[in-house]
């Protein structure tokens, strides 16, 4: 699927994206398992090039069968693939995904994330105004301590994006787990969390909370996603919630990751993108807010009426009615 109108073009900002990449092995209903692109941080950089962001991901993954998929699956949906990330890797990482009958997804893996073929200041783009980054790449060692050194040598120039997006399964202990992460919230701008993240990070504290001491740690704008409750999103200034849009849920792999695509376009649209925008961020009201969950709710929504992380162009997003 390629991007649809309003694709990358004059005027907008480049979005650069770090983070795994892998092949979901999702079972379909008569448990045959079908090979889709996935990994978080590619999720979003796909859904970022077919809302009409340019972007460029550095990621990893072997010249294999399942390393021509993600390539072409890059290419196909217009992202810039870094070409530091194809290596002679062992082989390309895979999720076993499976989906109940609530349409949730529970995950095992096989993943590798060796150090950046770069080192810690790989060669992200000067061009950049945001970096992005999150999930494995950010705890998986020894690539994640690369990571961490790459934020915080771009910050200066560049507004962050983080979203912890945890995999219980490969993070057993959730105490150094949640020393990385505020780790990362401390040189981050903008951090995207789910419910089911700070439940596991800091049981029985209500999200709100967690976020208001994340803007003590360095953030300027927390989003908490609440699944089929909506989102809600918190400053210095106060807090907005929206609901989510009423779908057809086929399953959520990459729903959160849609919508993280989706709250950056916004926020590239508005202007609200870059180093320099800092205090506008800072400064937005509640308006503006709620403008950037709906914009950001709607991706989400999108993709859950389809199979795997399969987020919407431009055009195809239009279909999608308008909320009440």
């Amino acid at each position: 699927m390629r991007p649809g109108p309003g694709g990358p073009g004059k005027g907008r900002l480049l979005i650069t994206v770090v983070g795994e990449s892998l092949v979901d092995l999702i079972e379909d209903p008569s448990g045959e398992a079908v090979a889709h692109p996935g990994g978080s941080p590619a999720n979003v950089a796909v859904a970022l090039a077919r809302l009409g962001q340019p972007t460029t991901l550095l990621t990893q993954f072997g010249d294999d069968a399942y390393g021509g998929l993600l390539r072409a699956h890059f290419t196909s949906s217009g992202v810039q693939l870094d070409p530091a990330s194809v290596q002679d890797l062992p082989r390309t990482s895979v999720a076993r995904t499976r989906v109940g009958a609530d349409g949730q997804a529970r995950y095992d893996f096989a993943i590798d994330w060796p150090s950046l073929p770069n080192g810690p200041v790989a060669g992200v783009a000067d061009a950049s105004r945001c970096l992005h980054t999150g999930s494995l790449a950010t705890i998986l060692e020894p690539g994640a301590d690369d990571v961490l050194a790459l934020v915080r040598d771009r910050r200066a120039s560049m507004m962050i994006s983080y979203d912890p997006n945890c995999r219980p399964s490969l993070s057993p202990d959730g105490v150094h787990a949640g020393r990385r992460v505020e780790e990362l919230v401390a040189v981050s701008d903008l951090v995207k969390v789910s419910r089911e993240d700070l439940d596991w990070l800091h049981p029985g504290q209500p999200p709100e909370r967690v976020a208001r001491r994340w803007l003590e740690l360095g953030a300027n704008l927390v989003v908490v996603t609440l699944g089929a409750d909506g989102a809600l999103a918190v400053t210095r200034r106060g807090v907005r919630r929206v609901a989510a849009p009423r779908v057809a849920v086929v399953d959520t792999v990459g729903a959160g990751d849609a919508f993280t695509a989706g709250l950056l376009a916004a926020l590239s649209e508005r202007d609200l993108l870059g180093a320099a925008r800092r205090p506008a961020l800072r400064a937005a009201g509640p308006e503006a807010l709620a403008a950037l969950l709906t914009d950001a709710v709607r991706v989400a929504a999108w993709t859950c009426g389809r199979r795997g992380a399969d987020p919407p162009t431009r055009a195809a997003l239009a279909s999608l009615p308008a909320p009440a």
